[in-house]
């Protein structure tokens, strides 16, 4: 593809980085991960610099915010009630807002979190007669392929008891573009207080019986502007899909109707007749004069000098919003890289999503070689230990189905073991097998999460684990959105570089966790050897097993009036996938694409140009090499996603 081509139908000239390196100036005080992020992602994300990616500063208030709460040494499951407080503090952070509020996530919120949130926009309101300006909120949220948002559903909800001529404006907008969306999950105020990780808005998940595990953090300082940020570039996609003739046809059907559209952006806004159809975009004027934003400046003001708090950097990725650019894997990889002596990781899985009863991954699903590559070559060249906690496969928390919601994708710790070294060898032919045994033994720790060595909740139901969280050579920690199986959607979190603060971390969630999970006896050296030549990729394409599934397979969630399951519209997104299959030309579909939505098919990840990281779960379209709907890979791995 020419450079004309490129700039004309893939925003490549915006995408591409210059080369050159950047140095923020605020990277001063970093530890050795801290710097290796810092110097890749100058290096090759320099575009995304103050979007996608920063360095920054902030303060961690309190402890990290772990559900379910007060399990770690317990006998009991979590008595009723024992996480109300989750929904609670949320909605105590939104109820700070003099001016900007930015709430991101998965989906929308259902349950208490709906009735918490409704409150405190309630309280924002009531806030607003006094008010000097309008108080903003912008909720954004992921259109799930197949499960579009009711955007109008969830708006009315949220304001059924604002007056109308309360000074406050509410947007809600979802969008996809092909089998990406939207997966972060912030919480941003005036460009002051954050709250990020990996908790979505779910009441069955979190606050039932079974509850799912998950990790999210408070924040304060200069941090939560990049939040701000970071919504702005969904909420300028948005606006500049639906302002297309097609757009704005679409923007007059029902949120629930079927569309054949590849990209679908959704946006309501309160009050009819008076909002604008498009929130405003967030910038640091725009809070600067409230008392927020002036309190953080207080002390300067007293004695000349301001408390930043401790340097953190917050990494994010847009999926297919972008041509090429995926500056959070790059990130993750830096820190993986930079490590000298452990780390510690606690996910859902790291394995694809499986065919279920099965050890099979779903056709076209892969493992993700760059991040298993990464951490196989820490073992080996730097003897790095690693610790792993992992969801039990296929737990179901509140009573749901296994179609409604399913944590942890299936695999043993002994496939995660296998894959890793598998990785090993494949990068270093000549090692003996008595060396790779050796690394299981000594460097090689991996579990599944248990309450006090169980696996089991009472009722014989497996715990599961939702937290996207690692920590690097005890001095820097990552906590955002981000899993590491294969997908290729909008993502963000945070990562703390500062040695004091991790410590507190480790000791408030790690240690407990490692105490009550780690037996030794889920990794058998033996298993793993015998293991080493087992092909655990998915084979064929993951649009086979689509087409006899329905939607909740992609995203199970369970039943929600703000969700409508729509088979019509995963149909849409298959659009250009069909003539790959078929062998006919990718350009005249991605050209049919391109009129039908006015808006360029993106190939999705290449992340770092020497090792392109791959993707997540419910992702891919390994032999096709298409992303979503595309035509254009440069890469030969897809995407989709679960939760």
């Amino acid at each position: 593809m020419n450079s004309f081509v490129n700039n004309l139908c893939c925003n490549g000239g915006d995408d591409e980085s210059s080369g050159d390196e950047l140095w923020d100036k605020d990277a001063v005080g970093l530890t050795h991960v801290g710097e290796a992020l810092h110097q890749v992602l100058g290096r090759h994300h320099n575009h995304y610099h103050h979007k996608m990616w920063n360095v920054t500063s902030g303060k961690v208030i309190g402890s990290v915010h772990q559900t379910p709460m007060n399990v770690w040494g317990c006998c009991q499951d979590p008595q009723k009630n024992n996480d109300d407080w989750f929904p609670e503090k949320m909605a105590e952070i939104i109820g700070r807002t003099e001016k900007w509020c930015d709430i991101m996530s998965l989906g929308p919120p259902d349950g208490k979190f709906m009735t918490e949130f409704k409150g405190a926009i309630e309280k924002l309101a009531e806030r607003s007669k006094t008010a000097e300006d309008t108080i903003i909120v912008r909720l954004l949220t992921g259109n799930i392929v197949g499960m579009p948002t009711n955007c109008s559903a969830v708006l009315k909800a949220l304001t059924k008891d604002v007056p109308q001529d309360a000074k406050i404006q509410v947007w809600v907008g979802a969008w996809r573009k092909g089998f990406s969306w939207n997966h972060a999950k912030l919480i941003a105020v005036d460009g002051v207080y954050l709250h990020t990780g990996g908790h979505n808005l779910w009441d069955h998940h979190y606050l039932k019986c079974n509850p799912v595990h998950d990790l999210s953090i408070e924040l304060e300082g200069s941090v939560a502007r990049d939040g701000h940020r970071f919504a702005n570039l969904h909420w300028e996609f948005i606006e500049r899909n639906q302002r297309t003739c097609i757009g704005s046809c679409v923007d007059m059907m029902p949120d629930a109707m079927p569309t054949a559209l590849k990209t679908r952006v959704t946006v309501s806004e309160f009050p009819k007749g008076v909002a604008n159809t498009f929130p405003p975009m967030f910038s640091k004027k725009k809070v600067a004069k409230t008392a927020n934003y002036s309190r953080r400046n207080s002390t300067l003001e007293k004695t000349g000098v301001v408390d930043k708090g401790v340097p953190m950097i917050t990494i994010g990725r847009l999926g297919t919003i972008v041509y090429k650019h995926r500056s959070a894997d790059d990130a993750i990889i830096a820190m993986i890289n930079s490590s000298r002596k452990i780390i510690r990781l606690v996910l859902q899985d790291i394995g694809p999503v499986t065919v279920p009863g099965t050890k099979s991954a779903l056709p076209g699903l892969k493992w993700p070689k760059a991040y298993l590559a990464a951490i196989g070559e820490a073992i080996y060249q730097r003897g790095v230990d690693i610790e792993m906690v992992l969801s039990n496969p296929n737990s179901i928390p509140g009573g749901l189905k296994g179609t409604e919601a399913n944590y942890g994708n299936g695999w043993s710790c002994v496939d995660v073991a296998a894959e890793i070294i598998k990785s090993i060898k494949k990068n270093h032919a000549n090692v003996d097998d008595g060396k790779l045994r050796a690394m299981v033994i000594d460097n090689l720790r991996i579990c599944f999460l248990r309450h006090n060595k169980k696996c089991k909740y009472d009722d014989g139901k497996t715990i599961g684990l939702h937290s996207k969280h690692f920590i690097v050579d005890d001095v820097s920690t990552y906590i955002g959105s981000q899993n590491l199986y294969m997908c290729d959607l909008a993502e963000w979190g945070v990562v703390i570089d500062s040695e004091a603060e991790v410590k507190k971390i480790k000791e408030d969630y790690f240690d407990p966790m490692w105490k009550d999970s780690y037996t030794g006896d889920d990794v058998d050296v033996q298993k793993v050897m015998d293991g080493l030549n087992i092909d655990r990729d998915g084979e064929q394409t993951w649009l086979d097993y689509i087409r006899k599934n329905d939607a909740q397979h992609m995203m199970p969630h369970g039943q929600s009036e703000y969700l409508c399951v729509d088979e019509d519209e995963m149909q849409g997104a298959e659009v250009g996938i069909h003539s790959a299959e078929n062998g006919e030309s990718s350009q005249g579909k991605r050209d049919e694409v391109t009129i039908a939505t006015n808006e360029t098919p993106t190939p999705s990840l290449a992340s770092s140009q020497q090792n392109p990281p791959e993707i997540d779960p419910n992702s891919s379209a390994q032999k096709t090499g298409l992303c979503g709907i595309n035509g254009l890979c440069r890469n030969k791995s897809c995407i989709l996603t679960v939760i």
